[in-house]
């Protein structure tokens, strides 16, 4: 038995709570997990886990041990990245989590632009808009967009982005031009339902940041779909710059209320609170971060 690895696996099925799901990310039979952990145990004289056919659980022994080795393995992974960086050349695996339209529109060509550079990375990407548990399901480095962080979340702010309101010429021209923000609620809007509630709209005015009702005829939880219908004149939505530009450059929509300003969201790359940060990571979070400076 090779303890680190049986260490190791033994955070893993402590975090996920299940053999069968260890088993799975790390591509292993679920017999190899149990065998590690088992041998473990019986290097150790103690029980780790006590398991039932519906439940697993840490023993107060095993609590107080899964400390230990989150510390144990943290040192060795900063032993291990401290020579890499000696060496200078990032290599290793990097799974990363990407939301949808952001992902696809900025980060996709940075993304293989950093593997041309960094041809030893392997980059894993996954797109996807849901909020992703990065301990839980192996993540490395999550980008997210939000106005406000969670306690406890590790994250670096590497851009932002500017939040538009936009109609399309021809439903401006059959229903006019609203001026002020509390206008919206004579027209039909598109309301975005990923992030919260699609029915309130903030806006500075005068200073004060100041919340209005909207009435939507069309929810999604796409903002390119969104745009889409309001570029064929079905309503007014609010979209991150990186969705308006394309519709904007090609004339389709155009920005309102720019008198108002809307609050920026931040975009931040998210890291799994529980484990060193490897140096290939902190090499594509700068990368990223210079990236959105140039844009």
């Amino acid at each position: 038995m090779d303890r680190l690895d049986a260490m190791h696996l033994f955070v893993r099925v402590a975090e996920l709570g299940s053999f069968s799901a260890v088993a799975q990310q790390l591509g292993l039979a679920r017999s190899v997990v149990t065998r590690q952990i088992a041998g473990l145990e019986a290097h150790l004289g103690i029980k780790l886990m006590a398991r039932s056919t519906r439940r697993l659980a840490l023993t107060s022994a095993g609590t107080a041990y899964l400390e230990k080795c989150r510390v144990i393995l943290n040192l060795v992974e900063a032993a291990e990245t401290g020579i890499a960086e000696e060496r200078l050349t990032p290599r290793g695996n990097i799974r990363i989590s990407l939301p949808l339209s952001y992902g696809l529109k900025r980060l996709a060509p940075v993304l293989l632009d950093f593997s041309q550079r960094y041809p030893e990375v392997v980059l894993d990407m996954d797109y996807s808009d849901r909020r992703v548990n990065l301990i839980e399901e192996g993540i490395d480095l999550s980008i997210r967009i939000t106005r406000r962080l969670e306690a406890g979340d590790v994250a670096r702010r590497i851009g932002s982005a500017r939040l538009l309101v936009l109609a399309s010429p021809e439903y401006l021209a059959r229903h006019g031009r609203p001026e002020k923000p509390a206008e919206l609620a004579n027209h039909v809007c598109l309301g975005y339902t990923y992030a919260g509630s699609s029915q309130l709209w903030q806006f500075m005015v005068a200073g004060q940041l100041e919340s209005f009702h909207i009435h939507s005829r069309l929810n999604a939880n796409n903002g390119e779909v969104l745009t889409e219908a309001a570029a064929q004149g079905l309503g007014i939505t609010c979209q991150p710059d990186f969705i308006a530009d394309s519709f904007l450059a090609a004339g389709r929509v155009v920005a309102i209320l720019a008198d108002f300003p809307i609050a920026e969201l931040g975009i931040y790359a998210m890291l799994p609170s529980n484990r060193h940060v490897p140096h290939r990571v902190r090499v594509l979070m700068d990368f990223l971060a210079e990236q959105a400076a140039a844009d």
